[in-house]
């Protein structure tokens, strides 16, 4: 059979054109066919150093480029020599590039309605005259920027920087840096390279509410809860503080939930949530007023200057209550019969003048929508003696050896002490008496005469005037000699009684006040 013989041939391998990325290895092959001894040069086609290892073999050479650099970007001619005379040729262009990573982002601490800068860089590129890069936020073109007309001829990092003014509602979207390299002639990927960054922005506290439930005006025995909600990132302190009467302010919790388990009354007043973000340095408040409602409670009353006056005087009663909301206050006064006459509506009555006819039991009574309370107090009128009227028994004439009883009755409160005084020879002799009543007995001419009646009590005394005339009378001498015993025996009775009555009397003045039964006691 006939031998075929294959005729000489070179073939380069990669063939016409490589892109090589900067920094990495390239292998150029050269392949003889044809050939028992092939012998291989390389050479560029500028004839500058070839930048690259070469390596023969049998049918073959390799040109290693380990790693390539902007050096190797050439003609490479590969020359295959085949005995003497006969050669051939194969050329190879080098373009170089440089795109070996995805772009960097580097963002400011974001603050909503604060300027925040992205930063994004591209390192190592070439040719860098062929870049451009996007800034985007989520679906929204924030910057566009290429780099035409730059002038490096080695690879070069590159950074684009862009301001803007974040809102709240920005946190959670994407800030993208996209970069390309669209060199439409190298054959090279990626040609494009992305990288994102969530946009976490700093804000408030802001829109900060308080919700109050069952509601703002509960119950008294209600369970009250008040919720503090804010907006804020990072999530903001919240502090629940109360302000008092007394206009200082109480510090309460640390929570965004304050609970009161039970109402009180002394729980209304004004509530205040405090939003605190540490990191953007910002404070908010929100308040909300708290009135517990209940019916009228702890309800007083207060008399001035006291609850027993005297007549002509000015009597204030002012009557306290609590409730919510604010009570009804009325005062009505008891009549004889029992019943109530409502006589006048206001916390404060006020009684001018204050005669008897005052006295008596007054009630005050606080009324709202969730119950009434009554409170009742007793006004006594201070009287002095008045309408005396004085009865002489059997009368003012009388014959010896009569009694005669003097009774007296008269309208006074309080109730008034009775004193019967005999004016004797420009001195007062004080006589006995039994429940107001005065007996003087077996009279006498020495009885006759005038006798005061004074009738008394602390606010007052009244003095009544009674002329008393005994007639004597004729009497037989064995009965004129038993009347003088008799007169004898009482004598010795009446004068020691007299001299005790006479010394209570004095003692009463020295100290300012009398008892008629005291004078009984002493005198039995």
């Amino acid at each position: 059979l006939p031998v075929t013989v294959k005729a000489f041939e070179t073939e380069l391998i990669p063939a016409e054109r490589i892109a090589a990325q900067i920094g990495k290895t390239v292998i150029l092959t050269c392949n003889s066919t044809g050939c028992a001894s092939p012998r291989f040069s390389w050479r560029t086609q500028m004839d500058s150093p070839l930048g690259g290892t070469v390596n023969n073999h049998r049918t073959y050479s390799t040109l290693t480029m380990n790693p390539v650099s902007i050096l190797n970007s050439h003609d490479y001619l590969c020359t295959v020599f085949c005995d003497k005379e006969e050669k051939k040729e194969k050329t190879v262009k080098v373009e170089l590039y440089s795109f070996p990573s995805d772009p960097i982002i580097e963002i400011s601490p974001p603050v909503a309605g604060e300027p925040v800068t992205v930063t994004c860089r591209i390192p190592e590129v070439y040719p860098s005259d062929q870049l451009e890069v996007l800034l985007k936020k989520g679906e929204d073109l924030l910057h566009k920027e290429n780099f035409y007309g730059d002038s490096n001829t080695n690879t070069a990092n590159k950074t684009v920087t862009y301001s803007f003014n974040p809102t709240a509602e920005d946190t959670g979207k994407e800030i993208t840096c996209v970069a390309k390299l669209p060199i439409d002639d190298m054959d090279f990927e990626p040609k494009e390279r992305v990288t994102s960054q969530k946009l976490n922005v700093n804000f408030g506290p802001q829109n900060t509410i308080i919700t109050a439930s069952p509601g703002n005006s509960p119950m008294e025995g209600d369970s009250v809860t008040l919720t503090c909600v804010t907006e804020s990132n990072p999530p903001a302190q919240i502090v629940w503080r109360k302000h008092l009467a007394d206009e200082s302010i109480q510090h309460l919790i640390e929570n965004n939930v304050l609970s009161i388990p039970h109402a009180r009354f002394t729980d209304s007043g004004l509530y205040m949530c405090e939003v605190i973000n540490l990191v953007t340095n910002k404070t908010e408040k929100a308040t909300v007023d708290i009135v517990i409602q209940d019916g009228p409670k702890n309800t007083m009353i207060s008399v001035i200057p006291a609850t027993a006056v005297k007549e002509g005087e000015t009597v204030t009663m002012k009557c306290i209550t609590s409730g919510n909301p604010a009570p009804v206050i009325s005062w009505k006064k008891k009549k004889a019969t029992g019943e109530s006459q409502k006589i006048f509506q206001g916390a404060v009555l006020t009684i001018q003048n204050v005669t008897s006819q005052d006295l008596g039991l007054y009630e005050c009574e606080a009324y709202n929508q969730f119950g009434k309370e009554e409170k009742a107090v007793k006004l006594l009128v201070k009287v002095p003696p008045q309408n005396i009227t004085v009865l002489v028994y059997p009368s003012e004439n009388v014959k010896e050896g009569e009694n005669v009883t003097i009774t007296s009755s008269t309208y006074s409160n309080p109730p008034s002490q009775m004193v019967l005084k005999k004016v004797h020879q420009e001195k007062e002799i004080i006589l006995p008496s039994a429940n107001g009543t005065f007996i003087l007995y077996n009279v006498t001419k020495n009885d006759t005469g005038r006798y005061l009646l004074d009738v008394f009590n602390e606010v007052g005394n009244n003095i009544k005037v009674i002329e008393i005339a005994v007639a004597g009378r004729l009497e037989k001498p064995d009965q004129m000699i038993a009347l003088i015993i008799a007169f004898s025996c009482v004598t010795a009775i009446v004068v020691p009684g007299v001299a005790i009555l006479i010394y209570v009397a004095r003692k009463a003045k020295i100290n300012g006040s009398y008892s008629l039964v005291k004078a009984l006691r002493l005198k039995v």
